[in-house]
């Protein structure tokens, strides 16, 4: 059937039944990202197709790791480089919409991950089968990226499962598990991973009749009154949640399907000029270049065995307890030593909550709470190929602490603190083997905060440091590397964030008016009900800390606040009152008005520190400083990170606000250590390919 054609990335094979299936195996890479060439031959196979009209057609992956990735996004920012989005985006529609007319049936097999335009690829089936197990995960997170999908994904999506349930899949970006997809009806039936192909072939012969209400549905939902009326709707819950001017693409992907009308090729065009459109925006620009990042971080402990299978955490405190409870969670023994079981078992209940919500049946539930066991008496230690210190913030107790543990290393165990802001260089001062012991800095909560601060200092053995980056990549980490001077990265550049917005509140700025400036900015959370969430206690400690060492001072009455019983959200109350871990807060008299400078007091602490960092070169360079402070903070991931943003308004412009903030507010905003670093001129949207 394909004699005479060759092919780099796809596989063909015709069985005696005159059943083909094509094997997606893109060739040197080691997933199937969805390339130029991997959709142009796809087009060759299906122009074949169509004419000689098989009995029916399957399509798999021979990857282990899943089916499709999405498309070659280095690939796609060539593409908008030259100008040519547009038309990439029509190819691959073109690739897509003959597949979908092949005058047989077609099987998409799918497993593993199948992303974007890999499962822009299994809409343009007939029918889909996924492997029924805890891998399978499909999705269209292309708003992640500041676009929305353009291979068909808007265009047939809503048509087969109804607007109601395929809107929010593409708004969100969130992937579905192989049984919510079946649920839904995006796939069509599941199987054992083993008897996949042959479901798949079962699933040709025996098509799979969609239950009618499921038909009526996706029918209904999409005709044009029903557009016109859920649309208006939908743009309000999505406007509750994200800024039209912050994020395009979800409001332009509704707009997309609100005029997308019956005609396959009427919205299929409109898709492909939405995405091209939105490909030319800020907001995209810096949300790929994330995601580079992103990959970046994930690639740092590649090719290095972290040599840990037992880990040993002492501190049974929150910090210390989920540091536990996760690492036992991602597969290693892990014991956790406080002084007596009270202050472990908190620990361990809090371990079993998230083991029951991640894990999906009771025998995992299980193995993972077995890998994690109590150790008052600290016998753990002697096995450990990692000690991780979690205890209070005391450089003389943490000392101490560490006299004990040395003796019981004698290789290459690794020693490391989870210390917040305290200086390495002094933590260092009394090991035998300082070359050994870092900082792994997590961040609260730990589950659900992706970056760990690998913290230097000046004796580390770099083996060591590649061994901890390792060892996050392990856990499912984010990890940078920071150089050990106080506050490290994210801390250094939230601090006086925190601190400004406190000292505005003294001022008498109401908490909500602050809250509401800087998620204007677009931080995931204002500073006053993140002081509470960290804690009154923790920011005046951290502060206490760091504030010499940053010019600053602490707001005047802060340590007034520390009252017993309102430290903030885990009191239940601070500078607001919570209620159902929700923060409580007061009506702002509708006649204030904020001061006008109000969100640059905040934003720019921040940013004057963060060039101050680059300029003390506390990370390796400026790409790996957006990546720390976006993943570590939640710094407006749209406006790519503190030094992005710079490099997007200008030095000078930032650097002039600062000066006549200083003049009218002190010498806390005088343009730092840093404002001269080359790194600041780089063109703004140069994507970081790098690793």
């Amino acid at each position: 059937m394909f004699e005479g054609l060759r092919f780099n990335h796809w596989k063909t094979s015709l069985d005696d039944s005159g059943i083909v299936t094509l094997t997606l195996d893109r060739a040197n890479s080691s997933v199937n990202a969805i390339s130029r060439e991997v959709l142009d031959e796809l087009g060759q196979i299906v122009e074949r197709l169509a004419i000689e009209k098989p009995a029916g057609v399957i399509i798999h992956s021979a990857k282990a790791n899943g089916f499709a990735v999405g498309a070659d996004i280095k690939e796609f920012v060539e593409y908008a480089k030259r100008g040519s989005v547009q038309e990439n985006i029509e190819n691959g529609q073109r690739v897509y919409e003959s597949l979908a007319r092949l005058p047989c049936p077609t099987v998409a097999a799918i497993h593993g991950a199948c992303m974007g335009g890999g499962t822009e690829l299994i809409l343009a089936c007939r029918q889909r089968i996924a492997t029924d197990d805890d891998k399978t995960r499909i999705g269209l997170p292309e708003v992640m990226l500041g676009i929305h999908p353009g291979w068909g994904g808007s265009a047939r999506l809503p048509r087969l499962i109804g607007a109601p349930e395929a809107l929010p899949v593409m708004l969100t970006g969130k992937a579905l598990s192989a049984r919510r997809a079946k649920s839904l009806g995006v796939v069509d039936r599941l199987a054992r991973p083993e008897e996949l192909l042959p479901e798949a072939r079962a699933l040709l012969r025996h098509p799979h009749a969609r239950p009618f209400a499921q038909r009526a549905t996706a029918w209904v939902t999409n005709t044009w009154l029903a557009r016109q009326i859920l649309a208006p709707m939908v743009i309000k819950q999505t406007a509750a949640k994200v800024r039209k001017e912050h994020y395009p693409a979800p409001f332009a992907l509704i707009d997309v399907w609100k005029r997308g009308g019956s005609s396959i090729q009427q919205r299929l065009k409109l898709e492909a000029r939405s995405v091209a459109k939105l490909t030319e925006t800020p907001t995209a620009h810096n949300l790929i270049r994330i995601f580079f990042l992103q990959e970046r971080l994930k690639g740092q402990g590649s090719g290095v065995d972290p040599e840990i299978r037992h880990v040993h955490v002492v501190g049974a405190g929150v910090m210390g307890g989920d540091i536990a409870a996760w690492a036992a969670f991602k597969g290693f023994d892990v014991t956790l030593q406080d002084r007596e079981m009270k202050y472990i078992q908190p620990a361990l209940d809090r371990a079993q909550a998230l083991y029951e919500k991640k894990l999906k049946t009771p025998e995992k539930v299980e193995q993972a709470r077995k890998r994690l066991r109590a150790d008052v008496e600290g016998t753990g230690m002697a096995q450990a190929d990692l000690a991780i210190e979690a205890i209070f913030e005391n450089a003389e107790a943490k000392e101490a602490l560490y006299a004990t543990i040395e003796p019981q290393f004698t290789g290459d165990e690794i020693l490391a603190t989870n210390t917040s802001s305290i200086p390495l260089d002094e933590l260092r001062k009394g090991l035998k083997a300082p070359k050994r012991f870092l900082g792994l800095h997590f961040f609260n909560p730990v589950a659900q905060m992706p970056l760990v601060e690998v913290v230097r200092h000046d004796e580390l053995d770099p083996a060591i440091e590649k061994r901890a980056l390792a060892f996050c990549k392990a856990i499912g980490k984010l990890p940078v590397a920071v150089k050990g001077t106080p506050g490290f990265l994210v801390n250094r550049i939230l601090m006086p964030y925190l601190l400004e917005a406190l000292r505005l509140y003294n001022e008498g700025v109401p908490g909500p008016v602050l809250d509401k400036q800087a998620k204007a900015f677009g931080m995931p959370m204002g500073p006053i009900e993140l002081a509470d969430t960290v804690g009154l206690d923790v920011c005046a400690s951290v502060g206490k800390e760091l504030a010499p060492f940053l010019g600053l001072e602490l707001p005047p009455g802060l340590e007034d606040k520390l009252e017993p019983g309102k430290r903030g959200k885990k009191d239940g109350q601070g500078l607001y009152t919570w209620h159902d871990g929700k923060p409580q807060k007061p009506e702002v008299d509708a006649d204030y008005t904020p001061p006008p400078d109000l969100q640059d007091r905040m934003i720019l602490s921040m940013v004057n520190e963060a060039v101050a960092c680059l300029g003390d070169g506390v990370v390796d360079d400026a790409d790996l400083l957006d990546a720390g402070v976006i993943f570590g903070t939640g710094f407006a991931p749209f406006r790519g990170g503190p030094i992005q943003y710079v490099r997007t308004e200008g030095v000078d412009a930032i650097r002039q606000k600062l000066e006549a903030l200083s003049k009218r507010y002190g010498e806390r905003f005088t343009p730092k250590n840093g404002w001269d670093h080359p790194a600041l001129k780089q063109n703004g949207f140069d994507f970081p390919t790098g690793s």
